[in-house]
């Protein structure tokens, strides 16, 4: 976490404000964000500031062993001191920029000499070092701090893909100039993200925070949604993309639900089940295991996270649904308890795996699925009892034969996002969240700021909702039949409840 920037320097002197405080600032938020989207904290946070000492101590180790020079108080890294410059981007010599965008400094041996000390200027924060006041250079703040935590040599380096060229390559060079040992086996660089195929940037007016986003989608949404694009690929972020995600990870908390009550229900067959050996049916085997398969080799094939997501995990969905059908059925005894020991493993191994990928929440099923259903509220504009009250109308006109009208009624509701379901059996009528029609809507999920600055004024994460009912269906609906995006999960799937008519089904002739 660096303060030296000129970037939060320029923005520090705009606001009047301390550079370490504003870093600070942004830091913490940033950590919210993170906190939102389930990533785990790392082991260590360190700061700029408090890492003063092992910078000045990795630069002077760099002008000891003759690959830095001073001029007027600076300090330039010697780029022709290190032959294999340009390893990792197989950029040359001559395509290197400064570090920070800045005017070349006529005063460098080589215009692609780097910064790992600036003098003290007006308006800048400065320490004292052995060449004089100033701050360090850009780069080799990383490289300073990542050794002194994870020693020269370490297994994964990650970063932008804008980041290879040059600040990695320059990081490289320094920390072996610094140590001839220094080595990083794996570089792991995320792709760029677009909006409707356009990169995001404010000036686009394009631009919109993770809190916004997930204002209006749940954070594990959006999850879903990075993880279903493979991280060294382009994310493109749409409407349509984040609520076919939406709607996929809707689908997988019901199936939860929906399996935990089963079994719950069951539970003296589940208690006779555990001391059954091998009534666990070949299919749920194979499945459990495909999955176990798929997780270890897709992770350990680049993070090849997609795959995992749209195969062996939606295989394990599937599953789980045809063995609560089984529950349902008033079958033999034997098939009610391979069905329940059956659900109970795939229960594990599907919850096992979420949690691998970051998509096992803290709440409860039916929190979370009502988190989600209060989000496509606020999407649609429509409080619950404004749902009700169209249900209401709709058994009405379904009572008076208005088909019509109940037709209508159904298709306003899902063209905002809110799919209305019959439960079999009954007269009564769930709702749930759905892919709205999306022709005339923005990629963005609110007006962009005029300012990354207003972080500060960004609202809280939303508050976690009280507990819930569970949402009242018989079977989870699986998430809508769409033109999927490659990155989104593709299954075979029941049409969609809004996809339903209610006009009386015409005798065949």
């Amino acid at each position: 976490m660096t303060v030296g920037s000129f970037q939060i320097i320029r923005r520090a002197n705009e606001l009047g404000e301390d550079p370490t405080a504003l870093s600070g600032r942004y830091c913490q938020e940033f950590l919210k964000d993170m906190d939102d989207l389930q990533c785990l904290q790392p082991t260590h946070q360190p700061r700029v500031t408090e890492h003063m000492e092992q910078i000045k101590e990795m630069i002077a180790k760099i002008m000891a062993n003759g690959c830095a020079y001073t001029i007027n108080g600076d300090v330039y890294f010697s780029v022709d001191s290190f032959p294999e410059y340009g390893r990792l981007s197989g950029r040359k010599l001559e395509d290197n920029r400064a570090g920070e965008r800045v005017e070349v400094d006529s005063r460098k041996k080589n215009p692609a000499d780097f910064a790992l000390w600036k003098s003290a200027k007006p308006g800048e924060p400065s320490w004292e070092s052995p060449w004089g006041p100033g701050r360090p250079g850009w780069h080799i703040e990383c490289s300073a701090m990542s050794a002194h935590y994870l020693t020269h040599s370490f297994d994964i380096h990650g970063g932008g893909m804008d980041l290879t060229f040059p600040h990695h390559e320059n990081e490289i060079a320094q920390s072996c100039a610094a140590c001839r040992e220094s080595n990083i086996s794996y570089w792991m660089h995320n792709g760029f993200v677009n909006i409707d195929d356009e990169k995001m940037s404010k000036s686009l007016g394009n631009f919109f925070t993770i809190r916004e986003v997930t204002r209006l989608y749940h954070p594990l949404a959006l999850r879903y949604f990075l993880l279903g694009n493979h991280y060294r690929s382009p994310v493109n972020y749409s409407i349509s993309q984040i609520e076919i995600a939406s709607e996929s990870v809707f689908y997988i908390y019901q199936t939860l639900l929906d399996s935990e009550e089963a079994l719950s229900a069951f539970q003296q067959g589940t208690e006779t089940a555990k001391n059954a050996k091998g009534r666990v049916t070949p299919q749920a085997q194979e499945c459990i295991n495909k999955l176990r398969n798929e997780l270890k080799t897709k992770l350990s094939d680049d993070l090849h996270t997609p795959t995992i997501l749209n195969a062996a995990l939606q295989e394990a969905l599937k599953l789980m649904n045809s063995c609560l059908t089984i529950l349902k059925k008033k079958q033999q005894k034997q098939q009610h308890l391979s069905a329940s020991l059956s659900l109970t493993e795939l229960l594990k191994e599907v919850k096992a795996v979420l949690d691998v990928l970051g998509l096992l929440a803290g709440s409860t099923c039916a929190e979370v699925l009502q988190q989600f259903k209060e989000r496509a509220l606020k999407r649609a504009e429509l409080t619950e009892e404004d749902v009700l009250h169209a249900i209401e109308e709709r058994a009405l006109a379904r009572k008076n034969k208005d088909f019509a009208r109940s037709d209508q009624i159904r298709t306003d509701l899902a063209a905002k996002g809110i799919s209305l379901m019959d439960i079999t059996g009954t007269t009564e009528t769930a709702w749930r969240p759905c892919v709205r029609s999306i022709q005339e809507q923005p990629a963005s999920p609110a007006q962009p700021k005029k300012s990354a600055a207003a972080v500060q004024e960004q609202p809280s994460a939303p508050a976690q909702p009280k507990k819930s009912a569970a949402a009242v269906q018989e079977q989870p609906v699986a998430p809508s039949q769409q033109k999927q995006p490659s990155a989104a999960p593709q299954q075979e799937q029941p049409a969609a409840a809004s996809a339903q008519q209610d006009h009386p089904t015409v005798p065949p002739q």
